[in-house]
């Protein structure tokens, strides 16, 4: 088996990641949509939004309309948005570990998100994890390119000029994960291998937690 190079630099997502955001965002969506009159599960709505951006959990939500108003994605958008501000304003919790491990990073390290930047920096000052990230937040938004495409984690990459192999990727999400191996990273799952493809888990480091993670240790 080929020794993958030290990392050099880690890429982390938010939602799920280092803020216990995305069961909570993905709440708020659900009750959105089934006031509309959608008839599915919350459970359904996790799997079938979890690390989607938000246009086209809209767009699904759109399809699933008998009669769609012609401004529907934007209004509803702007809904979403405000009610998940609300509901984050109650209160987030920090991933475990997410604290410690940020604090003894010894490499460089950021965070790229399908959020908006409002989103992320929201959650992130709810939480007190803003600080560690002063000018390393990318946004799918401002880059331009959504994960699972690997664009966005190419482009944190460029910034703090590491090469993709050197870089890791922590993730949450399917769609996280997908980008991060294809952009040639070493990717972190908080998921179990049961929830990838067999494929796909023979590439990616399951965690149980962010406690298991130490990037203390700087490569040559």
């Amino acid at each position: 088996m080929k020794l993958a190079p030290p990392i050099q630099a880690v890429i982390f997502d938010c939602d799920g990641t280092l803020v216990d955001s995305e069961v909570p965002s993905m709440d708020v969506l659900h009750a959105q949509a089934c006031a509309l009159g959608i008839d599915f599960t919350r459970a359904q709505a996790h799997q079938q939004f979890r690390g989607v951006r938000m246009a086209d959990c809209i767009a699904w939500i759109g399809a699933q309309l008998p009669q769609k108003p012609a401004d529907f994605e934007a209004e509803f958008t702007s809904r979403v948005r405000c009610a998940q501000a609300t509901r984050f304003s109650k209160g987030l919790n920090v991933i475990p570990g997410a604290f410690d491990l940020l604090e003894n990073m010894a490499i460089p390290f950021c965070v790229a998100t399908n959020g908006p930047r409002e989103k992320v920096e929201l959650t992130l000052g709810l939480t007190g994890l803003l600080k560690f990230f002063p000018d390393r937040l990318f946004s799918a938004y401002e880059v331009g390119i959504f994960k699972p495409d690997p664009g966005l984690f190419l482009h944190a990459a460029r910034v703090m000029g590491v090469r993709p192999e050197c870089c890791a990727v922590v993730e949450d999400s399917l769609p996280g994960i997908q980008a991060a191996l294809a952009a040639g990273m070493q990717a972190f799952a908080l998921l179990s291998p049961e929830e990838l493809h067999p494929e796909m888990a023979q590439r990616v480091r399951c965690i149980k937690d962010l406690t298991t993670l130490d990037f203390r240790q700087r490569g040559p």
